[in-house]
Order: structure tokens, then sequence, then C-alpha cells
């Protein structure tokens, strides 16, 4: 059984950009670390917001290691002066930050859109704790609404994504469309030289299971939900930062 805490700290009233949200919440988020600290560095635009706040504050003189979860955060930090290591090396990480695609109350979250997901798990995995960031457009009764990302082996894709609509199917999502990434007519390559499936479910009703048959599925790489991972979500609004918390 899970209980989670809320509340709001720090009124903002007056923002309603979607970029200055994104702000105030790696702002916030950036209050939990300390010098020293092996830090897992997210990816996406509010992750970014945070490494920008970050870099500021290892100016002024905090120390710390990140790790990053893919190769366009690792551009971003060196050019910002954050020193760098690998995961191997430094691990367990003391904190990842990390931004959402969607998350719920139950600090479940949906990661991927930016095709980092594989990445981005084994990071946060590795960490004692993760936060995870984002404005209030990414929080959600339930989990769903954002296409669900699966990276999979490049070979014999096709035959795993086959596999993948029967086996969701088979627990009560029939006829979800899986949909190969492609930009510019050609298919989406993360960092590891894997390819992405996203996947519309409209609401997920319970993604602990859901997340287990997407493991099980051959030749599946990893899946975008990250289930009982966060420790602790920090929600930007135009209200305030609103901080929800795993206590149990």
């Amino acid at each position: 059984m899970r209980l989670d805490a809320k509340r709001h700290i720090g009124l903002i009233p007056a923002m309603t950009d979607s970029a200055d949200l994104k702000r105030a919440a790696a702002a916030r988020a950036l209050e939990f670390v300390s010098d020293g600290m092996r830090l897992g560095l997210g990816s996406g635009s509010t992750s970014e917001a945070f490494i920008e706040l970050l870099a500021a504050r290892v100016r002024g003189g905090l120390t710390v290691l990140g790790v990053p979860t893919s190769e366009r955060v690792a551009e971003k930090a060196r050019a910002l002066g954050i020193a760098l290591a690998k995961l191997d090396d430094i691990a367990p990480l003391d904190l990842t930050v990390d931004g959402a695609d969607e998350a719920d109350r139950a600090l479940d979250v949906i990661k991927g859109g930016g095709a980092a997901l594989l990445r981005e798990k084994i990071v946060a995995c590795s960490s004692k704790k993760m936060i995870v960031i984002a404005d209030s457009s990414k929080l959600v009764a339930k989990l769903g609404r954002f296409p669900l990302p699966v990276e999979v082996m490049e070979f014999g894709h096709a035959t795993t994504a086959a596999r993948l609509a029967n086996a969701v199917a088979a627990i009560g999502y029939p006829r979800v469309p899986v949909i190969l990434r492609s930009k510019d007519g050609v298919p989406v390559k993360t960092d590891s030289g894997n390819l992405v499936y996203d996947c519309s479910f409209g609401v997920i009703a319970d993604a602990a299971k859901l997340a287990a048959v997407l493991s099980s599925v051959v030749g599946v790489v990893e899946h975008g939900l990250f289930v009982q991972i966060a420790s602790m979500l920090v929600i930007a609004s135009a209200d305030g930062v609103e901080i929800i918390e795993r206590t149990v």
C-alpha cells in the first residue's frame, strides 16, 4: 500500500507560461541538492531548466558530479561547466532529477517522449531517490493519454511490434495503435541504437500489470512506464508549486 502526502509551497500566481512553470518546478527541486551529491541529470525541457539552474549554483561553488541520461544532456551539462562521471564509477547516485510526459498522484510516470527512456530508467534505478519535475499539464488522474514509448531492438522490430500488440490485447487493451516513431520519414533511433514504438492506450487501468507484460515481450528493450520509481513529484501551476511525496 502506498500513501501520498501533498502540500503547496511558494505561490506563483503570476506565472502561467509553460517555460516559467517548468523553471519554477526546477528551482524547487534544486533545493534538495546539497554539496558533494552524485546526481542523475534527466532529459527534456524541464530537466534542461534544472540543469541551467544547477550550473549557476556550480559556478557559485557547489560541487556535484552528474550522470547524464542522454548525449544531448551530456553536451549541455559540459557546456555549462557541470562535472560528469560514468554511472558505473559513482553509483549509487544520491538523487536523480528528471521530467515527465505524464505523472499521476500515485507517483507513477510515463517517460520517453525524447527517446531517452532506457538510459533514464537505468539512471533512476541506480539512484537512492528520484524527483520528477513538471508543469501541471503533465499531472493526470490516470496515465495513458500520452502515447507510451516502448524501446525495441531494430532487428525484427515489426515482429516485436506484433507480439507487443497481442500481449496488451490479452490483458484488456485490444486494438491499441503501435506506431513506429519516425522523423522526416526516417525511424528515430535512441542513443543506444534502438527504435521506439508509441502505443496509445488512452487510459491505463493498472500501470504495474502493464509494465510487467511489456517487459516480458521478446524484443522489447525497455518501456516508458516508471512504476514505483519516483520518490517525489514537484508540480508547478499558476497556483503554486505542489510537492507530492511517497510516504510509504
